[in-house]
């Protein structure tokens, strides 16, 4: 297994994976975790969460017979990407977009690479004649607790962000796992914790979703409030999203342990459409038409077009006040669902407040 290990390490790097790991599949230690989360309704409407509980404890009866994880990460940080964050974030007027969503869907990139470790591995099998080889992939698709795993197999430690923390790379970084029947992990111990008594993403949040170290609340996440949720953004909220329109990376922004994140080489990652250095008012200007076709293959596409104009009306209600703005939310509004519409009539009313003042 050793030997098959290190042949693994090899195939996963030549994939384009930074990093692997293998682990049992002994996640009964979160389960309380896990339930006292979902009792909470910190998952707000994301009602899969509620299902295949058992499944996400016990990861192995996803895959009959299956022993151990082989758990991969990926980094996906654009070139300059802390630089050009603040940028955008500072800019007003740029529409800020999750750093992960800038290029090719991470679930199809990262799937396809497992599927060819898989394959690799399982040809090294059959021609050493080591017995019968199965697999099965997950990224952040199936229900796995993937952090975990990851966490398990030494990726690294889950960070009182919630996002899973790597010493030599941060956070910036997709993970992956291949569920095998191969023996593969040996006694896993408990991972080292290096947040220390750091508290710089409770403090910067911008909706304080973190509700204390370690749980998150998602129904005040912009993540979740721009992606997941698929109704009304709580007026409350609203101002405090800024011009995030697809998601949100303030709490990795600040992680002192992101000095050392490393700049994507994944080709697939590389940002598409300009998304980076896009304007509020080009975007919002998007019909449904070319939000499909230039979504395609995107995380974006998960939003949905409605879900687009309603991130980006509230965007353009916080921007300075504009009467460029005001005359292309007016416009907009008319031809909108009641939903968007709601947004778009809140934003009107922040921008006239701007310019009245």
């Amino acid at each position: 297994m050793e030997e098959i290990k290190t042949r693994i390490r090899q195939w996963a790097h030549d994939l384009g994976f930074q990093e692997v790991g293998f682990s049992n599949l002994d996640l009964t230690a979160h389960e309380d975790y896990l339930r006292t989360w979902l009792s909470n309704g910190f998952h707000g409407s994301m009602t899969y969460m509620t299902r295949n509980q058992d499944l996400r404890i016990h990861p192995q009866e996803l895959l009959t017979g299956s022993m151990s994880a082989i758990a991969v990460r990926m980094d996906y940080l654009p070139e300059n990407g802390h630089q050009r964050i603040r940028s955008s974030l500072k800019s007003k007027h740029l529409a800020y977009i999750s750093r992960y969503a800038l290029g090719r869907d991470y679930h199809k990139v990262i799937r396809a690479k497992l599927k060819r470790l898989a394959n690799q591995i399982n040809e090294h099998i059959t021609r050493e004649n080591l017995g019968p080889f199965y697999s099965r992939a997950c990224t952040d698709s199936a229900p796995v607790l993937e952090k975990h795993l990851a966490e398990r197999s030494g990726l690294g430690w889950i960070g009182k962000n919630t996002l899973l923390m790597n010493r030599s790379a941060g956070s910036w970084f997709f993970l992956g796992e291949l569920l095998t029947n191969l023996p593969l992990a040996q006694a896993s111990e408990s991972p080292s914790n290096h947040c220390g008594s750091c508290t710089a993403c409770l403090s910067v949040c911008p909706t304080q979703a973190i509700v204390a170290p370690y749980v998150l609340d998602a129904r005040k996440c912009i993540s979740y409030l721009t992606i997941e949720n698929r109704g009304t953004i709580p007026k409350a909220l609203r101002s405090a999203i800024g011009n995030r329109i697809f998601g949100c990376d303030d709490c990795q922004l600040v992680c002192p342990w992101n000095r050392y994140a490393q700049a994507s080489q994944e080709i697939d990652f590389q940002t598409r459409h300009k998304l980076d250095n896009a304007t509020l008012l080009e975007l919002f200007q998007w019909s449904e038409s070319e939000f499909s076709t230039k979504t395609e293959g995107s995380a974006i596409r998960r939003t949905g077009y409605e879900g687009w104009l309603r991130n980006i009306a509230i965007a353009l209600g916080n921007a300075p006040g504009s009467t460029t703005i005001q005359k292309s939310l007016i416009a907009k509004q008319p031809d909108c669902s009641e939903m968007v519409a709601e947004h778009i009539q809140w934003a009107i009313h922040e921008q006239a407040d701007k310019l009245s003042g």
